[in-house]
C-alpha cells in the first residue's frame, strides 16, 4: 500500500505539472509534421537530386513493432541520410514521450548489428549490402544486436504517437560530409539540413577506452575532460537522452573490494523520488558484475540517503538495484570522494556472493521528463588491499 501510495503522489505531481504547462507556455510545442515535410519536401526533389539522391518519405507508426521494410537496398559503403520528426508517448497525461534521436532505429539486411543517431537526423555509410530497415524502438528492447525483441511486441499496442522520415540514399563514393557543408552555407537550406551538417561537423566521440551499451545505442553525453589539478575525467551532459557508457574492468570480488571514484554533480535532471518510471531520470555510476547483475550508485534530488529499490523499469528491473548516496542539492557544484565495499553491498543488497567485477557503468538518463543533468567523473578505480586497479 506505501508503495502504490508513493507512486500515486509522484504520478499526481506530475499530472499537475503538466497542467500548468498546458495552461501556460512552460509546454514544448508539439512536432508540426506538416511543416517539416513542407521544407524537406522542395530540397529532397531538388537538391538531394541533383546530387545524385533518391529519397522517400515514411510512417512509422508508434504501435507498430520493429521492423519495417524502407525498401531501400544498400552496397557496401553507399551512404544514407534519415530525417525524422515526432513523438512515442509513453503517456499523453504525463507527457511522457520519447523523440527520434533515440527511438529510430536502423538495420541493414535481415540481421543486425542495430544502431541509431545521436540526433533528429543521422547519416551513415553501409558496413555491408542488403536491405535498409527502420525501427521504433520504445517501449521495446533489444534481444541480441540482430535486432530481435526481447520484450512481447503486444507491449507497442499500448504507445501512442509515431514517427515521420524522411530516407535520402547518396550514390556510392559521394562525398556526403562535403554536401552537406556546402549546403549548410546557403540561408535557404532547410533547418533539419543545417543541423544535420553541424552534426557531422562536431560529433562527439566517448572517451577513449571505453563504449556505449549497444542496446540503448551510441550518444553525445560524455566526453573526456580535466580536473582542475590536471587530474583525467570524464564530463556528462544529458538532455532529453539516455546512454550507458562501459569500461572493462575485471576484479575478483574480495572481501575488502572497494569502488572509489570522485564526482562533481553540478545539476541533477529530476527534482522527484526517482524510483518511478516516469521520474526515473538520474545520473551515477555503476558495477556490473559477472552473474549479470549491477549495483548503481547515485545522488537522487529527493530520496534519503542509503535508499535502495530495485529498477522500475520493466526490462530491468530483475538485473539492477539503485543505491542513493547523496541526496538535495546540498553538495552540488562541489567535488567529493566517495567509497563502496563491493562485497558487503553484493550481499546485502543483493543477496549471495558475486564472483568478480566485469565492467564499470556510467549512467545519464534524462529521457522522461527531459532535464538537464551535468557531472564529472574522475580517480575511478577499483582497489584491495593487494592490487588497485585504475579505470579513469
Amino acid at each position: 500500500m506505501r508503495r502504490a501510495l508513493h507512486e500515486a503522489s509522484v504520478v499526481g505531481h506530475l499530472a499537475a505539472r503538466r497542467l500548468r504547462e498546458r495552461l501556460g507556455a512552460g509546454r514544448a510545442a508539439t512536432p508540426d509534421v506538416a511543416a517539416w515535410r513542407a521544407q524537406l519536401e522542395p530540397w529532397a526533389s531538388s537538391v538531394a537530386t541533383a546530387a545524385g539522391g533518391t529519397s522517400c518519405f515514411l510512417d512509422l507508426p508508434a504501435s507498430r513493432p520493429p521492423w519495417t521494410d524502407t525498401g531501400i537496398d544498400l552496397e557496401p559503403g553507399q551512404s544514407v541520410s534519415a530525417f525524422a520528426i515526432g513523438r512515442v508517448y509513453l503517456s499523453r497525461l504525463l507527457d511522457v514521450w520519447v523523440g527520434p534521436s533515440f527511438q529510430l532505429w536502423f538495420r541493414v539486411g535481415e540481421r543486425g548489428p542495430v544502431f541509431r543517431g545521436t540526433r533528429d537526423s543521422h547519416t551513415f555509410e553501409a558496413a555491408r549490402g542488403g536491405r535498409l530497415w527502420i525501427a521504433s524502438y520504445f517501449p521495446g528492447e533489444w534481444a541480441d544486436p540482430d535486432g530481435r525483441l526481447g520484450t512481447d511486441p503486444r507491449e507497442y499496442a499500448r504507445a501512442e504517437g509515431g514517427l515521420s522520415v524522411l530516407m535520402v540514399r547518396w550514390p556510392r563514393g559521394r562525398d556526403v560530409a562535403g554536401l552537406y557543408a556546402a549546403w549548410a552555407r546557403d540561408p535557404r537550406a532547410p533547418g533539419p539540413v543545417r543541423a544535420e551538417a553541424e552534426r557531422l561537423a562536431g560529433a562527439v566521440a566517448p572517451p577513449a577506452s571505453w563504449e556505449y551499451l549497444w542496446l540503448l545505442g551510441q550518444g553525445e553525453i560524455y566526453r573526456p575532460t580535466v580536473t582542475p589539478q590536471g587530474r583525467p575525467a570524464i564530463a556528462c551532459h544529458t538532455h532529453g537522452d539516455v546512454g550507458i557508457l562501459r569500461h572493462e574492468a575485471r576484479m575478483p570480488v574480495a572481501q575488502d573490494l572497494t569502488l572509489d571514484w570522485a564526482w562533481r554533480v553540478d545539476e541533477l535532471p529530476a527534482d522527484l523520488p526517482e524510483d518511478t518510471l516516469p521520474s526515473h531520470d538520474y545520473l551515477s555510476i555503476a558495477v556490473e558484475f559477472d552473474d549479470g547483475q549491477d549495483i548503481t550508485y547515485y545522488w537522487s534530488a529527493a530520496l534519503p540517503e542509503g535508499t535502495v529499490y530495485r529498477c522500475p523499469l520493466p526490462t530491468w528491473r530483475d538485473r539492477e538495484t539503485h543505491v542513493v548516496v547523496r541526496s538535495g542539492p546540498a553538495g552540488l557544484g562541489r567535488w567529493h570522494d566517495e567509497r563502496r565495499n563491493l562485497a558487503d553491498d553484493y550481499v546485502r543488497i543483493i543477496g549471495g556472493q558475486a564472483r568478480q567485477v566485469v565492467r564499470i557503468w556510467l549512467i545519464a538518463n534524462s529521457l522522461f521528463q527531459r532535464g538537464h543533468g551535468r557531472c564529472e567523473y574522475a580517480s575511478i578505480r577499483l582497489t584491495t588491499n593487494e592490487r588497485t586497479l585504475v579505470v579513469l
